[in-house]
């Protein structure tokens, strides 16, 4: 029953603007850690995002910072990625990670979503 399910890709143009969602269900999503990834045909996997449990820390990759913003609605059990001035650099199958961890980092459990294609192309 444990599921993350990724949503809102798409085509775009550059310059465009994409939401995608990763809704969870199964377990208790609030005490998750959130990682958006991204894989390209030919690269490796490539951290994007990260979100806190709570939505108080967030991390980016240089490549996207100050165009992409990852945030979370606990009670929605969802989180989101608001992708903005979208670049073809950005074409990948976008991936939703959910992490449970001590309070001193420890990985106790780890669930993934299948992915959401992303493509930004004129």
């Amino acid at each position: 029953q444990v599921q993350l399910v990724e949503s809102g890709g798409g085509l775009v143009q550059p310059g465009g603007s994409l939401r995608l969602s990763c809704a969870a269900s199964g377990f208790t999503f609030s005490g998750y850690h959130v990682i958006w990834y991204r894989q390209a045909p030919g690269k490796e996997r490539e951290l994007v995002a990260r979100i806190t449990s709570f939505g108080t820390i967030t991390n980016y990759a240089d490549s996207v910072k100050g165009r992409f913003t990852i945030s979370r609605d606990n009670a929605k059990k969802t989180v989101y990625l608001q992708m903005n001035s979208l670049k073809p650099e950005d074409t990948a199958v976008y991936y939703c990670n959910a992490v449970f961890q001590t309070g001193v980092g420890v990985t106790v459990n780890d669930y993934w979503g299948q992915g959401t294609q992303v493509t930004v192309s004129s």
